[in-house]
């Protein structure tokens, strides 16, 4: 059976021999003046070997030939086609029974791993780029069909609902240092987050969330940074509109491409924000800035309103409304929110000042 590659292909190529030669045992029945209906029924009695009777007499050297030919090479594709059907049901089985063993010891062996919640468009990319940091990750997906696709581009994939604490506890959250909750499900992510505090204390959880109002439930469910995926979507949009040279020299640079990568690489994300015009830090010195970012920021270049670009600005100059800061950070939303917060209050994180 191995002659022919896989169980399913040699099932497969099977299959298609038996019915051409059905086919033409049909037609050849019919070339001898017999309706459709008999020719068939001649054919199917005798590929099973059946036995009831010959529909016409078999009286002449053609028929002769025909019936012959039809027992040899029929009865012998039926006893092929119940080798590899048994051989395909048997292997899929032995396939579902060791290959979900095998994935499970692999999961046991997982120490300081990533755990990431379902594998749609962000899960997919989140993945590529985990393979691309050589970090260890495992893919926690409850559509079976999905994560068959999943293990066939080379991840580790376990089958479970990530609101069950067993499934969570089976992709080893004991040993996981960060878990990244990424359905498209607010409610889901809210619960999941939760379940994976209770479960380990320790664990950095990485949500995300649809909706803007989700971010203040996430982090209060446990979530140590809340991903916004449309809200970066925008503020990607609004640097190329606003600081279009700054947006492709971050987005296009080979240079920069290389130096976001390392900043990623030790959790850092580098981006332009906005300063308003009544904004809690607009009018301040960068100085003064960072002093009250407490280094959750640090501001690396200034485009200014005017269109004039400073990639080393002076800690004493002062950032005006409409200026585009560009900053190194841990979290882009908690420095866009300080920012963004009116004047004479400044939040950093869960606090306002």
């Amino acid at each position: 059976m191995e002659l022919l590659g896989s169980p399913g292909r040699t099932l497969a190529t099977i299959v298609v021999f038996m019915l051409a030669v059905v086919a033409l045992g049909t037609l050849a029945y019919m070339n001898a003046g017999w309706s459709f209906a008999d020719a068939s029924y001649m054919v199917l009695l005798t590929v099973y070997t059946v036995g009831y009777g010959e529909v016409h007499p078999i009286a002449t050297p053609y028929l002769h030939a025909v019936t012959l030919c039809l027992m040899i090479f029929g009865c012998t594709g039926m006893i092929l086609l119940t080798g590899a059907l048994v051989q395909f049901l048997t292997i899929t089985q032995l396939q579902n029974v060791f290959g979900g063993r095998r994935v499970k010891a692999e999961i046991d062996r997982l120490e300081n791993h990533v755990i990431v919640i379902g594998f749609g468009r962000i899960g997919g990319m989140l993945a590529r780029e985990l393979k691309a940091g050589a970090a260890p990750f495992v893919v926690l997906e409850q559509d079976e069909k999905r994560a068959a696709e999943v293990r066939e581009q080379g991840y580790l994939c376990m089958v479970g609902d990530a609101t069950s604490e067993k499934s969570l506890q089976d992709a080893g959250i004991d040993r996981a240092r960060t878990l990244a909750s990424v359905l498209p499900n607010d409610a889901a992510n809210v619960f999941i987050t939760l379940s994976a505090r209770a479960l380990n204390p320790r664990i950095e959880i990485i949500a995300r969330g649809e909706m803007p109002s989700t971010e203040s439930k996430l982090i209060q469910a446990g979530a140590n940074k809340v991903v916004l995926p449309t809200h970066i979507g925008a503020e990607r949009i609004a640097e190329i509109i606003l600081f279009p040279e700054t947006a492709r020299m971050l987005r296009s640079s080979e240079k920069f491409s290389e130096l976001e990568r390392s900043l990623r690489g030790l959790g850092l994300d580098m981006a332009v924000v906005v300063a308003p015009d009544k904004g809690a830090l607009t009018g301040l010195s960068i100085e003064q800035i960072e002093r009250r970012a407490e280094g959750k920021f640090f501001v690396v270049q200034l485009n200014r309103k005017g269109g004039d670009t400073i990639t080393t600005p002076d800690r004493a100059l002062t950032v005006q409304g409409g200026d585009g800061v560009v900053i190194v950070s841990r979290s882009g939303q908690a420095a866009r929110a300080m920012f963004e917060a009116p004047a004479g209050k400044v939040r950093a994180g869960r606090s306002t000042f």
